[in-house]
């Protein structure tokens, strides 16, 4: 019997008794006018046992890089499922999210799309030095809602038939936006095409500019492709790794909730076969 399905069946009076259960005068108890010692031992166990996981379950709050926003669900799911912690979140620009944690934001730890502001949020003893890992490392794609806009060669695309409007993230706020820029300036192209970008906040709202039709093309984070079913409309390249630095995402446990033991579970399901297969599954490289 689930501790559930027993509370469902003798609710708690203020006494501590069990409705539907008579205590005895030798400490048993009487149910249905026979004695049922059992029954009161299993109810013993029963509100131990909650007690044991109200006093285990606790609740963290996570700030969260816009291009990890898809992966969310399927990890808040599987993380409070297998540790009854309570998982809340926040999604945001990485240096947005910087910003609120260095103005003392109530976050438990952060979970950024570069390597840099969890660097800097430890130098400023705002975060856990040893907390620091890498749990994802993104991947930049060039996308259009139109099939066969963007080629083969991306390239190619870009130099030949440039888009009349392109959407990407403000490289100074997201790191895929500081790689589409280094893409663009690798590639040659920068200066062409830097009149013709729709500038975004995050590189959740370059992928809104585009699935609006709002903007031609732009630079999207594959996970978001590939959480519509692995099979975006449209057409889109895979920008090669050769033309920016990695995108390394770096997660770090903010010191404020050093002593918060959901919030170190959640970096540790993340850092685990568990988490690391939820990732891998959406479209970032795993280390």
């Amino acid at each position: 019997m689930t501790v559930s399905g027993f509370r469902q069946r003798h609710a708690m009076d203020a006494t501590g008794s069990l409705s539907g259960v008579i205590p005895s005068r030798s400490g048993g108890c009487v149910r249905r006018g026979r004695r049922c010692p059992a029954l009161l031992a299993v109810a013993l166990v029963a509100v131990a046992c909650a007690r044991i996981g109200e006093a285990r379950a606790g609740e963290v709050l996570i700030a969260v890089a816009t291009n990890f926003a898809e992966v969310m669900p399927p990890l808040v799911e599987e993380f409070e499922r297998r540790s009854g912690h309570d998982l809340r979140y926040t999604t945001g620009s990485t240096g947005q999210l910087y910003a609120q944690i260095s103005k003392r934001a109530p976050f438990d730890a952060f979970l950024a799309a570069d390597t840099e502001r969890p660097a800097r949020l430890v130098a400023e003893n705002l975060a856990v030095a040893n907390s620091r890992f890498t749990y994802a490392r993104g991947q930049l794609v060039l996308w259009s809602r139109d099939p066969g806009r963007i080629g083969a060669d991306g390239a190619e695309t870009l130099r030949d038939a440039p888009p009349r409007k392109l959407a990407m993230a403000n490289p100074r706020l997201a790191p895929y936006g500081a790689a589409a820029r280094e893409t663009l300036e690798n590639l040659g192209l920068w200066n062409e095409i830097e009149p013709r970008i729709a500038m975004a906040q995050n590189v959740g709202q370059a992928y809104a500019m585009v699935h609006m039709r709002a903007a031609e093309m732009g630079f999207v984070a594959r996970s978001a492709l590939v959480a519509k079913d692995g099979n975006p409309p449209g057409s889109h390249w895979l920008v090669p790794a050769t033309l920016h630095e990695p995108i390394r995402q770096d997660a770090v446990l903010l010191t404020r909730s050093e002593d918060n033991a959901a919030a170190r579970a959640f970096l540790d399901f993340l850092a685990g076969p568990h988490g690391r297969r939820i990732i891998a599954d959406h479209g970032y490289e795993v280390e």
